[in-house]
């Protein structure tokens, strides 16, 4: 190969070269290859292998107590037991032995009081009555001279009631201080009709008293 042929190949050598360069910057392989070569040697920095951890100190075996055992005191000697013995003491004084204190003599039981049966009740009696509906009595008189002079007070007439419900017999029990009214009560009760009275359901005469009261309005 002549000179002149060794520098065409030197020259184009070194265009194809540039040209590569050129190339390669504008296809951006550079930078990928960065891109994987740099978080590499970035990782080698950071990863870095585990340091050993340091023992812990041995710690000394702890001492072990034994619990020595405590001499025991021996037992007390036996109490001596009390023996009874009947053979009396030779200075022993004699007693006296007191004659027993008689006891006071034992009562008589006391008789046990009856008690007393209670007394029946007698009959039971139902008395006559003067203000039942349908007797139809009509009220007492107030005599009209007795209310001109302001006479006014209670009279209370006993009356005899038959078993018919009629007044047998009429009688004043409590005067009212006035003749007229003590009249005209008597001749109202004498005409009324009555309920007879009752003894244990039976019909019979009794007494009866009826009270009027006389008041001026």
């Amino acid at each position: 190969m002549s000179r002149s042929q060794r520098h065409l190949l030197i020259a184009s050598s070194v265009v194809l070269f540039h040209l590569a360069a050129i190339w390669v910057l504008q296809t951006g392989l550079i930078r990928q290859a960065l891109a994987v070569v740099v978080p590499v040697e970035i990782l080698s920095e950071f990863i870095e292998p585990p340091k050993p951890q340091p023992e812990p100190p041995l710690q000394p075996p702890k001492p072990v107590v034994q619990a020595v055992p405590r001499p025991t005191a021996p037992p007390p000697p036996p109490m001596p037991l009390a023996i009874a013995d009947p053979t009396p003491a030779p200075d022993a004084p004699t007693g006296v032995v007191a004659p027993p204190v008689p006891l006071p003599p034992i009562a008589a039981p006391v008789a046990a009081t009856p008690t007393p049966k209670p007394v029946p009740a007698g009959p039971q009696i139902e008395l006559p009555s003067s203000d039942a509906d349908y007797l139809h009595n009509p009220p007492p008189n107030y005599p009209a001279k007795s209310r001109r002079m302001g006479e006014q007070g209670k009279v209370v007439v006993r009356v005899l009631i038959g078993v018919d419900g009629l007044a047998q017999k009429v009688e004043i029990r409590k005067s009212s201080g006035f003749d007229r009214l003590d009249e005209a009560a008597l001749d109202t009760v004498k005409n009324w009709r009555y309920v007879p009275g009752k003894r244990a359901g039976v019909v019979e005469a009794m007494w009866f008293n009826v009270p009027i009261n006389y008041v001026l309005e």
